[in-house]
C-alpha cells in the first residue's frame, strides 16, 4: 500500500465501497474483452461519473488499480487478489443460499451483496467444504479457489453462435432476476442442451432447440435473452493462479 493510502483517513481495502469497486472492475471483463472505462463503471454501478472518478482515485492511492486520464481502469496484482477474494465470497454465498437454505437463483444476488462484506474467511472456507468445494455458482460463474485460482469454461454467448451449433448451457447472467425466473419456467438451466436453429427474418428472434430425450422443444429468444446465455464448447481455458507476495 502506498504512503498516501496509509495516511488517508477512513480509507482502507477493507471498506465495503473499495471491495465493491474492485469486484465490479474484475467482473466487467471476466466474460468479455471490452475494457473498463469510467463511463462503463458509472453505468454498471448506477452512480454519477464524478463518484466513480473519486473512487478510482482512491483505488489508485491504495495500490489496487492503475488509471490514466481517458484510459481504461485496470486492477493491479494486489487489486486482483482482493477482487477474487470478494468474488469467491459472493459466489459461495449464492451457492450456499440456494443449496442449503432453499433460495431461488433469482433471489440470491442481493443477499450475497450484503453478506460478503461481513463473513470471515473461515466461514467462507467452511461453506465451501460443506458444499463439496463447488467450482461454479448457481448461474455458472466460476468460483475462485482459496489460493486465488480461477478457471473459466470455454463458453460463448448464445447470440454469437452459428446455425447448427450444439452445446450445453454453461452460464446465465444474473443481472435480471425476471429473466432468471422466465428461464426457470422454460426449464432452461445450467447444463441444458441447446442447438442453434437460426434467426427469424429481418432481425427477428433467435430460434433454438432446448432439452434432450423426450423433452426437446423449440423456443424463440429475444436479443436480451440470447445475450444472457453462454453455451459450453469443447475444451477449457487454462486457469490462472495469483502468486502471493
Amino acid at each position: 500500500m502506498s504512503p498516501a493510502a496509509r495516511n488517508s483517513p477512513g480509507l482502507s481495502s477493507d471498506s465495503a465501497s473499495v471491495q465493491d469497486y474492485v469486484k465490479v472492475i474484475y467482473a466487467f471483463t471476466e466474460w468479455q474483452d471490452k475494457p473498463v472505462t469510467m463511463t462503463a463503471l458509472a453505468a454498471r454501478l448506477k452512480v454519477a461519473n464524478s463518484s466513480v472518478t473519486e473512487m478510482v482515485r482512491k483505488l489508485v492511492d491504495l495500490g489496487l488499480a492503475n488509471h490514466k486520464p481517458y484510459n481504461p481502469v485496470e486492477l493491479t496484482p494486489e487489486g486482483l487478489r482482493l477482487a477474487l477474494l470478494m468474488v469467491r465470497r459472493h459466489r459461495l454465498l449464492e451457492t450456499y443460499l440456494v443449496h442449503e437454505l432453499g433460495y431461488g437463483w433469482d433471489e440470491v444476488h442481493n443477499e450475497a451483496e450484503l453478506l460478503e462484506h461481513t463473513v470471515s474467511d473461515t466461514l467462507v472456507d467452511r461453506m465451501s467444504a460443506r458444499l463439496g468445494h463447488p467450482d461454479r455458482d448457481p448461474h455458472g460463474d466460476p468460483i475462485p479457489s482459496a489460493d486465488g485460482t480461477i478457471e473459466l469454461p470455454a463458453a460463448h454467448v448464445l447470440s454469437t453462435l452459428d446455425e447448427g451449433h450444439q452445446g450445453r448451457v454453461a452460464r446465465i447472467s444474473d443481472a435480471n432476476p425476471h429473466l432468471l425466473r422466465y428461464l426457470s419456467d422454460e426449464e432452461i438451466r445450467l447444463d441444458t442442451a441447446v442447438t442453434m436453429l437460426g434467426r427469424k427474418p429481418f432481425g427477428g428472434a433467435l430460434t433454438v432447440q432446448v432439452g434432450s430425450g423426450g423433452r426437446v422443444r423449440e423456443l424463440d429468444l429475444g436479443d436480451e435473452l440470447a445475450a444472457s446465455v453462454w453455451v459450453m464448447t469443447e475444451g477449457r481455458h487454462e486457469g490462472c493462479t495469483l502468486e502471493k507476495s
